[in-house]
């Protein structure tokens, strides 16, 4: 029997002789009467078991250490008046496994940073159950959104790719020769240069032209040295695309899409966001309950330098202050926007070209794109998308503006010469996601193993 159903059940169950198989949290001993608490994983509460020393299997029991192993066997018994709403009273007690004396993880408080150095084990604590919790089921409202509430196709991309979507050359090389002078890949595996994957959205872009609908999910890899608390070399990356569509439409998506996925939650994994709400931000389920209700503005790039320089005017100080058309927006800046002038969630549109990805529609000034990012508060940008260039020349002439040599990509811009009109997605790094939902500070915890510069541990 699993601990989530003893809870949903335990009405049912009272009175009833129930067995589980759990892991120890916690065990203590008194004269007449003992106390064991277990968790088997499945769901966020501990199960409290009371044995005495006429049970079976007693002297094994009162030698368990944190995180054995047992069986509980007892009467489920009803315990108004204590925290927990019931207790196992155990008739047996079988130890099936004994963990050594050194685990790491005992009853004290460990930092997040001892426990990212023990990630194989950190999931067993109750922060990280929950975060993890709460991960696996955004995952699942993610995909529940796409195919039941917009009937989006589910395109797996690939991994192995012979192309940089960003043109930032941040990019991991895939290779099987050992000389690092080989240059022009002939004798390796693919005779081409080959690179772990940035972005789903080229080839995810050629199925929308064949489903109208689709949505990318999966594992991206940026070989950015940053060791800040937002970066990690490998995260993972939700990027609908829409044949089409233009940049309203796209907008439109994303709010649609955030709203679902963050109501799922709370409407899903309450336990867990309460628990993170007391352990890692106050005022969490708060701040997302508002998010979920918020009336989302729209603002060009050029009025929120308008409204940035407004501020600096009045004495406000910015790490950067110099606000001028083609100024990269940093967080401050962003944060700024959505939660000092605004107060609510806040689409940016219309950024200068130069500072935008290749693929991404000129607009009829030729010196804007047809970019949006979504700001929220708290964190800033959440979701970056455009509407895709259309025209096939003006498509060639930005990957030559961007470096980029257009026989490089002549498959995606050849999608352009066979019937193409419109098409707008988006890219939401499903971490950052996960970030704002839990409270947590930093992107190596809402990451089972993370990898991040001179960090490769599993």
């Amino acid at each position: 029997m699993e601990l989530k159903y003893i809870y949903d059940n335990y009405k049912k169950l009272t009175d009833q002789k129930i067995s589980i198989i759990a892991r120890i949290r916690s065990n203590r001993q008194g004269k007449t009467v003992s106390f064991m608490v277990l968790n088997d994983g499945t769901y966020m509460d501990d199960l409290q078991v009371v044995y005495k020393p006429e049970i079976l299997g007693y002297e094994d029991a009162k030698q368990a250490r944190i995180s054995s192993i047992v069986e509980i066997t007892g009467i489920l018994t009803l315990t108004p008046s204590r925290p927990q709403p019931f207790e196992i009273q155990a008739s047996e007690i079988q130890l099936l496994d004994q963990a050594i004396e050194e685990y790491p993880l005992q009853k004290k408080e460990h930092s997040s940073e001892f426990l990212r150095e023990i990630s194989h084990l950190r999931a067993r604590t109750r922060t990280f159950q929950a975060i993890f919790k709460v991960r696996s089921t955004a995952a699942y409202a993610i995909h529940k959104f796409f195919q039941e509430e917009k009937n989006f196709t589910y395109v797996t991309t690939p991994i192995i790719t012979s192309n940089d979507a960003e043109g930032a050359g941040e990019e991991f090389i895939v290779t099987t020769t050992e000389s690092k002078l080989n240059k022009d890949y002939v004798d390796d595996f693919f005779a081409k240069k080959a690179n772990l994957t940035v972005s789903g959205q080229l080839n995810g872009e050629a199925f929308a032209q064949a489903f109208k609908n689709i949505y990318t999910f999966g594992p991206t890899f940026r070989a950015e040295n940053s060791n800040t608390s937002k970066h990690a070399a490998e995260f993972w990356m939700i990027e609908p695309e829409v044949a089409f569509a233009d940049i309203n439409d796209n907008i439109n998506l994303m709010k649609d899409m955030l709203v679902y996925v963050v109501k799922y939650l709370l409407e899903h994994n309450v336990k867990e966001l309460t628990f993170l709400e007391s352990q890692l931000e106050s005022g969490l389920i708060e701040k997302i309950t508002k998010m979920v209700n918020a009336d989302f503005k729209v603002n060009t790039y050029e009025e929120v330098l308008k409204l940035l320089q407004q501020a600096i005017d009045n004495g406000h100080k910015f790490e950067e202050n110099n606000i001028f058309f083609g100024l990269d927006l940093g967080t401050e800046h962003e944060r700024y926007i959505c939660e000092i002038v605004n107060k609510c969630p806040t689409f940016v549109t219309n950024y200068p070209k130069e500072i935008k990805s290749f693929y991404m529609k000129v607009n009829n000034d030729n010196k804007t794109v047809a970019a949006v990012d979504l700001l929220v508060p708290g964190i800033g940008e959440l979701i970056g998308g455009s509407e895709r260039e259309s025209n096939y020349e003006t498509l060639i002439l930005r990957c030559k503006e961007s470096g980029i040599n257009p026989e490089d990509l002549y498959w995606y811009n050849n999608l352009r010469q066979y019937g193409f009109y419109k098409s707008a997605g988006f890219g939401l790094g499903f971490e950052r996601l996960i970030m704002y939902v839990t409270g947590a500070a930093n992107i190596r915890d809402v990451i089972p193993f993370p990898r991040t510069p001179k960090t490769l541990l599993y």
